[in-house]
């Protein structure tokens, strides 16, 4: 596999696993059963698309990539301070719409930069920045 098809689905991996910690974090918040319902079923959500992620990676000889540790720190410390302030259904819905839109613009923008990657790493994308779009508006109704 080419260069460009690594980076890309490197970012989707990275992009997945970002996703599952914000879920996982948030369902300790969620007072509503149905948001903890779609929190949960968006985390399995992205654990399959992650494991098709990293099945590609393998097939190429790489290793799944994990977000960036300064990326990981700033996030958690974001979702910690909105949730010191106010520790609601409200504000889970408002942390995990910002989530969605980061993941959209960041694969989007690898999508954008690696044109020529494998239309199976295009094909993760895309499916990616679907279950992004999709979770951000079910979100909407918390909000």
């Amino acid at each position: 596999m080419d260069a460009n098809t690594i980076e890309l689905l490197k970012e989707c991996s990275s992009g997945c696993q970002m996703a599952m910690d914000s879920v996982k974090k948030m369902r300790e918040y969620a007072k509503d059963a149905k948001l903890n319902d779609l929190l949960e079923s968006y985390g399995e959500k992205h654990r399959q698309l992650e494991s098709e992620i990293s099945d590609q990676l393998r097939d190429c000889g790489k290793d799944e990539s994990a977000p960036s540790k300064m990326a990981e720190i700033m996030a958690n410390m974001e979702m910690s301070l909105k949730m010191m302030v106010h520790p609601d259904d409200h504000e889970v819905a408002k942390i995990m719409m910002d989530g969605c839109n980061m993941g959209i613009q960041s694969v989007s923008e690898y999508v954008n930069k690696y044109p020529d990657a494998s239309r199976e790493s295009q094909d993760v994308a895309k499916k990616l920045i679907g279950i992004e779009e999709d979770f951000m508006q079910e979100m909407k109704g918390y909000v």
